[in-house]
């Protein structure tokens, strides 16, 4: 019995597509659509932040003010348009559908479930992960 099951999870997985993440491409992402309002660094400091409603929030510091894990879904939604955040008369993204649209990546969450998106959302959060504060 417990083959049968084994195999039969083992058949499911290889059916799963397997998606890259890779930090490198999105620290490019980062630096041409997110760096101008969030900084170089992603500590909310860009040249756009100044002119901004709602200051931009300090990217390396969403796991601490997370308790300790990194708030993966609301990080997707927000950048692929599912929870738009209004702080300069538009949604944020500002950058049209570059990170919009293409829901065919899935990202495992922490409860396990799917979170679909973009591969250069996949990507762009691959590079947020990277440079999270812990302390």
């Amino acid at each position: 019995m417990r083959f049968l099951i084994g195999l039969t999870l083992a058949t499911c997985a290889l059916g799963l597509p397997v998606y890259a993440q890779d930090a490198d491409i999105g620290r490019a992402h980062y630096h041409t659509h997110c760096a101008t309002c969030h900084g170089l660094e992603g500590s909310g400091d860009g040249p756009m932040s100044g002119v901004l409603m709602i200051k931009p929030v300090d990217l390396t510091e969403l796991t601490a003010a997370n308790g300790g894990t990194f708030p993966l879904e609301r990080v997707i939604k927000r950048i692929d348009g599912r929870d738009p955040l209004v702080s300069h008369g538009s949604p944020m993204p500002v950058y049209g559908d570059y990170f919009e649209g293409t829901f065919d990546v899935p990202m495992k969450a922490p409860t396990g479930q799917p979170i679909l998106t973009s591969q250069p959302v996949v990507d762009l959060v691959a590079y947020l992960r990277e440079i999270q504060r812990i302390e």
